[in-house]
């Protein structure tokens, strides 16, 4: 498979990179930074300069043109003020999801985040209650088009080893964390997994193999 993967030189983008250049897809990491580059093609990816914050859509389109899949990667980060919550992982993803229509790719897959597709609960930091409105927002506009698309949402994010073990389905999951390299090899299995069309589904570490818990799903 051609997979374009916005967001590449995140920490799970880097994990799902090297995954699927090991059993031989493409894949095309975009990164605004040139500096990151050399980190791209360490996991065997090829490393396109784009900055979905200011260039133009014609210049995302040709990179994703002729791909097999997408996966939207991209968040602003720790640190950033609400606003680029908006910019980044809400515009950023609805950029890529109009490239994907424009150019005919069908098949888009967007890293979301349990507490996504509802209201903040009252008391929340301002900037984690744009993140959450800014995921849910892209949700909606993905759900809203004639896409084959997945959204994931994992628990809370650990650098811990990943054992390859998962709690995978339909929310509501019960909260806990889950190791960055299990959500970037779940990633990798819902690429080639049509049952996961249009669902979302939530993860967390568990019990069940990636593989199997993916094949589960109905």
């Amino acid at each position: 498979m051609r997979i374009v993967v916005a967001g590449g030189h995140g920490k799970i983008a880097l994990l799902l990179t090297q995954l699927l250049a090991r059993r031989g897809d493409q894949v095309y990491a975009l990164i605004r930074d040139p500096g990151q580059a050399a980190d791209i093609a360490a996991t065997g990816g090829v490393p396109v300069i784009y900055d979905m914050e200011r260039d133009t859509p014609d210049d995302l389109a040709a990179a994703v043109a002729g791909s097999d899949a997408v996966v939207f990667a991209a968040g602003a980060g720790p640190g950033s003020g609400a606003a680029r919550k908006y910019t980044v992982d809400l515009n950023g993803s609805v950029q890529l999801a109009d490239a994907a229509e424009q150019t005919g790719v069908r098949r888009f897959v967007q890293i979301s985040t349990m507490g996504a597709g509802a209201p903040p609960a009252p008391g929340t930091d301002e900037v984690w209650a744009a993140y959450l409105d800014a995921k849910t927002r892209a949700e909606d506009d993905l759900r809203d088009r004639a896409l084959d698309w997945t959204i994931l949402r994992p628990g809370m994010l650990t650098d811990a080893e990943g054992n390859g073990l998962v709690t995978l389905g339909p929310p509501p999951i019960p909260r806990g964390p889950v190791p960055r390299a299990d959500v970037a090899a779940t990633l990798a299995s819902i690429l080639l997994a049509d049952n996961t069309f249009r669902h979302t589904l939530e993860m967390v570490s568990g019990a069940e193999p990636v593989a199997s818990a993916v094949a589960a799903i109905r």
